[in-house]
């Protein structure tokens, strides 16, 4: 253990990840409120499915545009001045977009929202990297990673009634404040270790474009980020179209297919610790070894969803949903975890903004183009058998980044052997 996570023992490093997890809850609660809340914004705002579409396409814009220089900033500033820095950014932009009442206007302040809510995985990762040791990292990344698939589920369980009884600008607006709020709280309360603000106060300037071109250079982070890429993508696939599936395939009411998305989000929250839990303890830290295993069940889900037949009841689906949502919605934390762990402490920050912005391009790319198969098919089953298929090239990407890094653990091994003959 290092002088660092020997000195951060005592340190509550717990009650640290707490202040991270409120944030990246509210983060999630105000920012994925798009989701649940475009029926109403849309019929207030008299938009098209097309136009309520953009929303969230929106928010993850943002998130790709500010991805990587939040990763620098993270890295320059610490996380404890970025919370604050991206809840006020996410807040605000929220707060006055309940004064829009025309979609570009609307558009341009959830762009701006994603620019907040897009700093939130950096921020919080780098907390979690200078906070814990690595045989802790993947338990407590999953729990901070929990936060988002909590706040979402929250947001449409609570956002919800709430904008269809006082209408969604209230709504929106207090969920703002809330937010705004908790920033304030979590920089007054929120420590960085001793040795990390040292560091930050004495270390020179790092080269930006020469550390770039060392991750680019790393392939293990650009297999993982590209199969984030396709794993992101398939979680929005899930969140946008589960519904539509249980409603016009198999039947189930409008409300009950809802409430088989909030299990999704809900098995998602619990895979975000379980893998992490898993990733610590069976696998020692082997995060590639275990977004291995998620790809697999993801794509084994997959295949049993393309070929439930239409009778399939409401009770069936509550079990497969979680399971489809624990894998494919629960990988996110070990996803964390490995970006940081491949490339030097100093530029996590930096490796977690290039993971993202790369991993963003999946979650708006993903759900058009299942719908493009929907439309050129009229079948739901080659929807779902092309996610089958995109996770099998997510496991041969991941089997390649486990062979890429026992070759240089050999080659590792063997230089040290030869420094003693």
């Amino acid at each position: 253990m290092t002088s660092l996570y020997r000195a951060n023992a005592g340190r509550q490093p717990w009650k640290m990840l707490g202040w991270l997890l409120l944030i990246q809850i509210l983060v999630a609660f105000v920012g994925r409120s798009l989701a649940p809340l475009g029926v109403v914004i849309g019929a207030d705002l008299s938009l098209t499915k097309a136009q309520i579409g953009l929303l969230p396409a929106a928010l993850f814009l943002g998130q790709s545009l500010v991805s990587m220089p939040a990763g620098l900033l993270a890295d320059k500033i610490g996380s404890r001045k970025l919370l604050m820095l991206l809840a006020v950014c996410l807040g605000a932009s929220f707060f006055f977009m309940t004064f829009t009442s025309s979609l570009i206007p609307l558009l341009a302040v959830v762009v701006i929202g994603g620019i907040g809510y897009g700093a939130s995985h950096p921020a919080t990762n780098r907390g979690i990297m200078f906070w814990f040791p690595a045989d802790k990292r993947g338990t407590a990344m999953g729990i901070k990673q929990m936060g988002v698939t909590f706040g979402s589920a929250m947001a449409a369980l609570v956002l919800l009634p709430l904008a269809g009884y006082w209408g969604w600008r209230p709504a929106v607006l207090m969920a703002s404040v809330i937010l705004l709020a908790a920033g304030v709280l979590t920089y007054f309360s929120y420590k960085e270790p001793e040795e990390k603000k040292a560091n930050l106060s004495t270390k020179k300037k790092n080269n930006t474009l020469l550390n770039f071109k060392n991750l680019l250079k790393n392939k293990p982070l650009v297999f993982v980020s590209v199969s984030a890429l396709i794993l992101s993508g398939s979680q929005m696939i899930l969140n946008t179209y589960l519904v539509l599936f249980s409603y016009e395939r198999l039947g189930i009411s409008l409300f009950l297919s809802g409430t088989l998305l909030v299990i999704s989000e809900v098995g998602g929250s619990f895979g975000r610790i379980s893998w992490g839990v898993i990733s610590d303890r069976l696998f020692k830290g082997e995060r590639i070894v275990v977004l291995f295993i998620i790809s697999l069940l993801a794509a084994c889900v997959s295949v049993l969803v393309a070929f439930l037949p239409a009778s399939t009841s409401y009770w069936m689906m509550i079990p497969i949903a979680f399971l489809f949502g624990f894998s494919i919605s629960g990988f996110n934390g070990i996803w964390m975890n490995a970006t940081t762990e491949l490339v030097p402490p100093d530029q996590s920050g930096l490796a977690t903004g290039f993971s993202i912005t790369v991993g963003s391009w999946g979650v708006m790319i993903g759900p058009p183009l299942f719908g493009l198969i929907l439309d050129m098919t009229g079948s739901f089953r080659m929807g779902w058998l092309f996610v089958t298929s995109i996770m099998m090239i997510v496991m041969f990407l991941l089997f390649s980044v486990m062979s890429l890094l026992q070759k240089k653990r050999n080659m590792q091994a063997g230089l040290f052997l030869k420094k003693f003959k």
